[in-house]
């Protein structure tokens, strides 16, 4: 599509924080393949890259957004949405990208036309990661966190760290509620399109590292702690369970072990089960996974597991405790830690896929 052709009904967002004349050149390389609308935020740069804006500002069917200081990626991919929804009303849905060359216009087009034609869910442009000239850390960043998602998330994708996405306008809204000022909220996105339902479509693009990406303003340490964090707060939340169960079970078996005979690690994997389930159920619900669905209901499932599970767990620890003759309230406990932690990863799975799915 060039310009003088009908208009793409795709608005491009792209936040910019100091930028160079990269930025310039990926908004009139977009406003060539002639997008309705492409909105620049100036995330807080300094003045001397007012001249920059001044240009964009001037090229046809361009916006440019100020927020006074730095307020992050996130916040800048907010703003733009809130003001698509305010005064775009016949945008059917936004695209965004990178103003530092990493993302070419080609590439952005070829996203937005999947929107564009109908898709419902997110697209991904990914990028090649094999490829010799990307920068190890983004390799290995990739790698390690393309893992993390697909386990802890079960969200299958080849490119985590992309800001190359485009989504219909109905799911503006959505994006909108979604927490994070940085790059956390990017990562957020994709655990909120997973948490509603909404399918994720890749669509290859070129991978382009200039200068081994030294234009990036992605810190590797400090965001990388606000990327992991839902997923570090789950492992927090198992971790404060697991300690409440096993303080319970073995106070149970320490009290009143003598008394209960081989009833003992039954009773105590119930009540230890009993209290820290509940503990765990409504830390995961509020804290980790947000589920918005009914309270009854989700408890219902949760329990639905949690019961069987437990069931076999103490099915395990009689059959190991008989084989190896011991009945140690300390070396009961220890058995139990095992078990459960062979357990540990079938119960996620169901947690994440089923008990706190929420609906599309």
């Amino acid at each position: 599509m060039s310009e003088g052709n009908a208009a793409l009904p795709i608005a491009a967002v792209i936040p910019s924080l100091q930028p160079t004349a990269k930025l310039l050149s990926v908004v009139k390389g977009l406003c060539a393949l002639g997008f309705e609308q492409i909105v620049v935020v100036n995330d807080g740069s300094s003045a001397d890259c007012e001249p920059i804006f001044d240009e964009v500002r001037a090229l046809p069917r361009c916006a440019v957004l100020v927020h006074p200081v730095n307020r992050g990626k996130g916040a800048a991919l907010r703003t733009a949405f809130a003001w698509l929804l305010q005064n775009r009303p016949d945008i059917a849905g936004a695209v965004t990208a990178d103003g530092d060359g990493q993302h070419l216009p080609e590439d952005v087009l070829r996203c937005a036309a999947v929107t564009a034609g109908g898709y419902e869910g997110l697209v991904l442009g990914v990028r090649d990661f094999n490829l010799p000239d990307v920068p190890p850390k983004s390799r290995f960043g990739n790698r390690i966190t393309r893992a993390v998602f697909r386990f802890g998330c079960g969200i299958r994708i080849s490119d985590t760290q992309t800001g190359l996405r485009a989504v219909p306008r109905d799911v503006l809204p959505l994006l909108l509620q979604i927490k994070g000022d940085c790059y956390e909220y990017e990562t957020n996105m994709l655990l909120e399109t997973k948490r509603c339902g909404l399918p994720i479509r890749e669509v290859p693009i070129q991978t382009v590292y200039e200068d081994s990406n030294s234009g990036t303003h992605f810190h590797p340490f400090r965001d990388s702690l606000r990327i992991y964090r839902l997923i570090i707060g789950f492992m927090l939340s198992s971790a404060a369970s697991t300690l409440v169960d096993l303080l319970v079970f073995y106070l149970i078996n320490k009290l009143f072990g003598s008394a209960l005979g081989a009833w003992s690690v039954l009773v105590s994997t119930a009540t230890a089960r009993a209290v820290s389930s509940f503990f765990n159920f409504n830390i995961n619900k509020r804290g980790v996974f947000a589920s918005k669905g009914s309270y009854r209901r989700t408890l219902a499932r949760y329990y639905a597991l949690c019961i069987p599970q437990m069931l076999v767990s103490a099915a395990c620890v009689t059959a190991l405790s008989a084989l190896l003759a011991k009945t140690m309230p300390l070396l009961l406990t220890v058995l139990k830690m095992a078990v459960d932690t062979a357990l540990f990863f079938a119960s996620f799975v169901i947690q994440r896929e089923w008990v706190f799915k929420g609906r599309k």
